[in-house]
């Protein structure tokens, strides 16, 4: 949790961890809020000679690595991480914060606009995965039918193997 200007940002102690309506991301920082932050605190320690693609795309996957180690283990609960113990949601703050900086570092340094990308990266996930074919499969878009024209059809999945085996991907 940091603090700005006396406001808060980010909760850990008496935060609400029930699951009772929709979550939401504050509106601060932006992504190119975390890029500046993370290109002054390198540059302040002169670690930008460090920051080449391959260095920050294998720092990323060192972080991922450390947060998939928080789930290592636990049991599948329905609350998951909503029901961790203070302790374990603070590091998994940190490991999730540290796998979005060296995102947004290693996207910038390739010179990649995320929220572009993001949103035409949906666009084709929309064309690949259309709701009336797609609804409550774990099909890979190529395993989905193709025949299918309206939300009327294809209520099921091409290949019934594909949804035990949860092969979706995007």
């Amino acid at each position: 949790m940091s603090v700005e200007g006396g406001e808060k940002h980010g909760s850990l102690e008496g935060e609400d961890t029930g699951v009772t309506g929709p979550f939401n991301f504050s509106s601060e920082p932006t992504l190119e809020d975390i890029r500046r932050l993370h290109a002054e605190f390198a540059a302040e320690r002169d670690w930008e000679q460090f920051h080449q693609p391959r260095n920050l795309l294998l720092a990323l996957v060192g972080e991922v690595g450390e947060l998939a180690e928080l789930f290592q283990w636990k049991p599948d609960a329905e609350l998951g991480p909503q029901a961790w113990p203070s302790k374990e949601r603070a590091a998994l703050q940190e490991e999730l914060s540290d796998v979005l900086i060296y995102l947004v570092a290693l996207a910038a340094r390739c010179r990649v606009d995320l929220p572009r990308a993001v949103l035409s990266k949906m666009d084709t996930n929309r064309r690949r995965y259309p709701a009336h074919l797609s609804r409550g499969s774990a099909c890979k878009y190529t395993d989905l039918p193709h025949g299918a024209t309206s939300e009327d059809q294809a209520v099921g999945t091409a290949d019934p193997a594909c949804e035990s085996t949860n092969q979706a991907s995007t």
